[in-house]
């Protein structure tokens, strides 16, 4: 047997009158999917345990079988590990975003336009990046470039302190949610010159894109320490994703990697390399379990797009579902595939919430016929719920 989990970021969403009461799930156009429900089973899950923030990293952490609770040890030492930071105990990591940030005024009152800086690519970052090293960096403070936008800055002998993630408040002035922390928020305000006259961001202001013109730090936290994915399933696992937390994540659990060409994150990700990718762990590399993580939806969410995120969801179904269940029917191997989201990324919010998700759970080997198709709507009306996310994996394993 093959197992195979899917998950759509941030998929999940709020019935819309936008969309005549609809949910994006409902109306993307998912006919693998669709199939595979009135085949399979579904239900509704929590991966985000209560009292916990609704992260990627806490809900990511769930779906492969890890209690947040006892394994979380905070989101930018997940990412470190898949940029090859090596950190000490006494190390603080933290999420290194360049954000927009609007130029005029004083920097408490400017408003933050965009977390992503227009979806930056990392070669640009990575020469902004190094105008940061050469101002900021010392025996201390260490900035690595990491993807896009999303970039990691260790402070040793530093302090795990609350942080506001930038995506929380787009659109809104920032001094609310500033650091407390004195250090941080002298870089933050002294990165903004430096970045908002480079010459690059010069050259995209001109080209109409939004400048990546301030640092913002968030997601703080200490060395983690995972269990190994092996030892604790008996499975060789892989991992498939564009984004440094899912491959994080997959380095601290002793995962293979697999780097797909043109994952890029966003709605313009390789959905067939990543297709392939997981196939050929499967069929060809000795794995036995393969976990393929798609950013693209959550994006969306984040940036309030509507058409967008329904077109996400259907690239997901048409490009990437489809292509790996052909090939896996067509190689005779019994699997079971396991699709869901992490956590909602409601439109109307445009950020996480900590609401249960809906799941499916489609087995090869075993097959009900029934009139379905995967939604938030129909999951809830199959009357399961498993409220602890990190146990939906043993249904999957069983």
């Amino acid at each position: 047997m093959k197992y195979i989990v899917i998950l759509g970021d941030g998929m999940a969403d709020e019935p819309m009158d936008l969309l005549g009461g609809k949910t994006p799930m409902e109306c993307a156009d998912t006919p693998t999917m669709d199939a595979m429900a009135c085949a399979g089973r579904m239900g509704m899950v929590q991966n985000v345990p209560s009292g916990m923030a609704p992260g990627s990293d806490v809900a990511n952490l769930s779906v492969l079988g890890y209690d947040p609770a006892r394994s979380y040890s905070g989101r930018s030492p997940l990412e470190a590990l898949s940029v090859g930071v090596d950190m000490e105990e006494d190390d603080v990591i933290f999420r290194a975003n360049i954000v927009t940030l609007t130029e005029e005024e004083p920097y408490p009152e400017k408003t933050i336009l965009d977390h992503s800086s227009g979806e930056i690519s990392t070669r640009d970052a990575d020469v902004l990046m190094d105008t940061i090293r050469q101002n900021f960096q010392s025996e201390r403070i260490r900035f690595y470039t990491g993807t896009s936008y999303r970039h990691i800055m260790v402070w040793k002998q530093g302090k795990v302190v609350p942080l506001e993630p930038p995506h929380d408040h787009l659109g809104t002035k920032i001094g609310p949610w500033l650091p407390g922390e004195p250090m941080l928020k002298k870089l933050m305000e002294e990165s903004f010159p430096l970045l908002n006259s480079h010459p690059l961001n010069v050259e995209r202001a001109k080209a109409g894109k939004n400048k990546a013109n301030s640092l913002w730090f968030w997601g703080a936290g200490t060395k983690p320490s995972l269990q190994n994915f092996e030892e604790k399933t008996g499975l060789k696992g892989a991992m498939i994703s564009a984004v440094d937390l899912l491959k994080g994540i997959a380095v601290g659990a002793g995962m293979k990697v697999y780097q797909v060409p043109g994952a890029t994150g966003s709605i313009d990700t390789n959905y067939e390399g990543k297709a392939q990718a997981a196939v050929k762990a499967l069929l060809e590399d000795g794995c036995d379990f393969v976990y393929v993580h798609v950013e693209a939806p959550d994006e969306m969410g984040h940036q309030g797009l509507v058409k967008e995120k329904i077109q996400s969801i259907s690239d997901l179904d048409h490009r990437l579902i489809a292509v790996v269940k052909e090939a896996m029917d067509a190689s005779g191997e019994d699997y079971r595939m396991l699709i869901l989201p992490d956590h909602p990324t409601p439109i109307r919010v445009r950020t996480h919430t900590g609401d249960p998700v809906p799941y499916l759970l489609y087995d090869s080997t075993r097959q009900e016929k029934k009139i379905a198709s995967f939604s938030e709507a129909e999951a809830r009306a199959a009357g399961v719920y498993q409220p602890d996310g990190y146990k939906l994996i043993d249904e999957l394993l069983k």
